[in-house]
């Protein structure tokens, strides 16, 4: 596998310090492609070095010698789904069957140490998913996610790791993940190499979420991944989905929970289909509505900035304090354009003064 001088660019931008996902997509909207970012790099302000090429090189070589491969926000086959949210990653690396993800997605997700009547009823609702057509999406971990991919293994599954294709975990899931990435499909933003350590997770958690038309939680406590994912899911205009359970047993609270707030009630495979069919065309309908979602994505990334207004950058840094805020509300307090702001805040991220959170919001790094 060789990349073009383009996508090699958005590989080193991508693996650069400072450069999350929402600050490579300004990147590329504002200077139109990643050799551009690169040229113009040394004279943006207070950045930090890029990527060398020796490391991409090296990377490269690894990605190879695994048998995976690239997919990039930018390429066609990149899915539809996942571009179009915020936080996309720019780079995935992938092994198995990438088709899959045209298919109708959901994600079957929930505990760790699962009862054995989830375990159950999540097996029973994955085959379901699968005889439907519908593909399998889950984190392979224990419990809950390693039974949505067993059951799923033969028709259709997706396991969204926290590592480098590389390494499993937990270990024994070798196999499982060995046998997805051959026969269906693995994927992550990780490099061969990377452990999968737990700042990782939470972000594995918005591929499931992002992959995904709706999520299913079979069983979860309050504090927990799987809720995560769920409330990443509804902030991404996706289905929720969660199986009640007893209330008194903790690992059934957080479903419980989330009907209370609003997730549709799930007794058997009808009421996840009954959901996902009107919300997804290529359920009866084909593979147009992908398309345009997909071409919609790449017109927010590349879409050339709106404005030319000089960027007040104290000001913008006066308002962006320790406390997470929105940025339409730093927009609007400003009373500088959206594209201002969103310049202002890509530097501040650049320079290590920025970090991002869920729902659109930023604070100052401590």
């Amino acid at each position: 596998m060789t990349l073009s001088r383009e996508t090699f660019a958005q590989l080193r931008l991508a693996r650069t310090a400072q450069v999350g996902p929402v600050t490579f997509r300004q990147l590329m909207g504002r200077f139109g492609s990643a050799e551009a970012v690169i040229d113009a790099w040394d004279n943006l302000r207070n950045v930090a070095p890029l990527a060398s090429v020796t490391q991409i090189e090296q990377e490269i070589q690894q990605v190879n010698r695994t048998g995976a491969r690239y997919l990039f926000v930018r390429d066609d086959a990149y899915p539809a789904l996942l571009a179009d949210i915020p936080t996309a990653p720019p780079v995935l690396i992938i092994s198995g069957n990438e088709r899959l993800m045209d298919r109708p997605c959901a994600a079957i997700i929930g505990a760790r140490n699962a009862s054995a009547a989830a375990v159950r009823f999540a097996r029973m609702l994955s085959h379901g998913l699968a005889e439907a057509g519908v593909v399998v999406v889950s984190g392979l971990a224990r419990g809950i996610d390693t039974a949505a991919h067993q059951a799923a293994i033969d028709q259709g599954t997706i396991g969204v790791i926290a590592s480098g294709t590389d390494i499993a975990f937990p270990p024994e899931n070798a196999a499982l993940q060995a046998r997805i990435a051959a026969e269906q499909l693995l994927v992550t933003e990780h490099p061969p190499g990377t452990e999968p350590l737990a700042r990782q997770f939470p972000h594995r958690n918005r591929i499931i979420a992002g992959l995904s038309t709706g999520v299913v939680v079979v069983e979860a406590a309050m504090r927990s991944g799987s809720l995560l994912t769920a409330r990443m899911a509804a902030d991404y205009g996706r289905e929720v989905m969660a199986v009640p359970g007893s209330p008194l047993d903790a690992r059934a609270q957080g479903c419980n929970q989330l009907i209370r707030d609003g997730a549709t009630l799930v007794q058997t495979i009808d009421d996840i289909l009954d959901c996902l069919r009107p919300i997804d065309p290529r359920m009866h309908k084909g593979q147009s509505a992908t398309a345009a979602i997909h071409q919609a994505s790449l017109d927010l990334v590349t879409s050339p900035p709106r404005s030319n207004t000089p960027v007040d950058m104290a000001l913008i840094a006066q308002l962006v304090g320790p406390t997470p805020v929105g940025v339409d509300e730093i927009i609007r307090q400003s009373g500088q354009d959206a594209p201002t702001v969103q310049l202002a805040l890509m530097e501040m991220e650049l320079a290590g003064s920025l970090e991002r959170h869920a729902g659109g919001r930023v604070s100052r790094r401590i």
